[in-house]
């Protein structure tokens, strides 16, 4: 398809900008790229002018949804940090501004900036750090009060041996109870203390269990299967590796299920989806040590998505999204992914939440 391009004056005040700037029109095809996009991306803008937005990014899904949504909502979507694929160059992690323009008529601005690989991994490493301590307190909180719980429940007990009536017994069974929940409680925050046992792990093993578990729990979600079969196994703690994505999992089945919040899947029913991916990842950092190549699980829910007043905190202990809920799932799975020597990542917007597990995949013999 053959279209005009556009005047040069046009989008000349563009050219000069440090920052990538890339222009669609109103039919999601490329009018303009800017050279510091086109330096970016790797690829001159003559060759994408005029190819569609959905060709040029068919292997970025989360910037034609971003493009989508700015259409829709006619309002500017930032993107912190999301990985743009061009044509058959690797990934490349970018901070993206997307805003829907007036002139020309129905255009949408991109704008692009790399993001500083130095700034994230400090910024993960804080996080990390953060985490040490707040486990560190909680740990030594549950010590604290394991020991007076023990005597608090064995003196209810005593006390119900005593009691005259039967109708006084409910009370004891209260101590006993919430004693009791109190005490699983402190048992899942010291939980994550022991040391991981590495062996030969098969990832997709990994997730069918996890599978098999989540749909005996909750038959009404839909599980689907994205594997990359060709991964090779990789050293970790199967046991360690089940519990966090199982945790990560339910937690997508409680979001799906409004927990608390009422919430539905965005879709107006109870049917929600969960899509279990697993890719190679290309030139990853984990624990401040550079990998050519790691492994890349997302567990994908099409919930509500996380509330923005509690994102930038969802992986801290006891920060809960959801009435009831104890916040500690995905502290423990944040840890046992640490103890396997990857990291997690979250990006969530209404009906499209990703958590995504990085590892280490072992570097090929040659």
């Amino acid at each position: 398809m053959s279209m005009m391009p556009p005047s040069p004056s046009e989008f000349s005040g563009l050219d000069c900008l440090s920052t990538g700037a890339l222009v669609l029109d109103a039919d999601d095809r490329v009018l303009y790229v800017n050279p510091a996009a086109e330096t970016l991306l790797g690829v001159s803008g003559a060759l994408l002018a005029g190819d569609a937005a959905d060709h040029v990014f068919e292997r970025s899904p989360a910037l034609r949804a971003a493009i989508r949504t700015a259409r829709s909502e006619q309002e500017t979507v930032v993107e912190y940090e999301l990985d743009v694929a061009v044509s058959g160059h690797p990934p490349i992690r970018l901070g993206c501004s997307i805003s829907p323009l007036d002139t020309p008529l129905h255009a949408v601005l991109i704008e692009m900036r790399a993001v500083d690989p130095h700034l994230r991994i400090a910024r993960l490493e804080q996080a990390r750090l953060q985490q040490e301590a707040n486990r560190d307190l909680l740990r030594n909180l549950a010590h604290e009060i394991k020991n007076p719980l023990g005597g608090i429940r064995g003196a209810a007990q005593l006390l119900e041996y005593e009691l005259p009536r039967e109708s006084l017994r409910e009370y004891t069974q209260v101590i006993i109870k919430e004693s009791d929940r109190l005490q699983s409680l402190m048992e899942r925050l010291l939980t994550p203390h022991r040391m991981p046992r590495f062996g030969a792990v098969n990832i997709h093993e990994v997730l069918e269990r996890v599978r098999s578990l989540i749909l005996a729990e909750t038959p009404s979600v839909a599980l689907r299967r994205d594997y990359d079969v060709s991964l090779p196994e990789i050293r970790a703690d199967a046991e360690q590796l089940i519990q966090a994505t199982l945790n990560i999992a339910r937690n997508a089945v409680q979001a799906m299920h409004g927990n608390g919040h009422g919430h539905g899947n965005g879709h107006g029913h109870g049917q929600g989806e969960i899509v279990f991916r697993t890719r190679v990842a290309r030139q990853i950092t984990l624990e401040s040590r550079r990998y050519r190549l790691g492994l890349r699980v997302e567990i994908i829910d099409n919930g509500p998505g996380i509330p923005e007043e509690i994102r930038e905190q969802i992986f801290y202990p006891l920060v809960s999204g959801r009435e009831g809920g104890s916040g500690l799932g995905l502290a423990v799975a944040q840890t046992l992914i640490a103890q396997n020597h990857g990291t997690i990542d979250c990006e969530s917007r209404p009906g499209h939440t990703v958590f995504s597990i990085f590892l280490p995949l072992p570097t090929p013999t040659p």
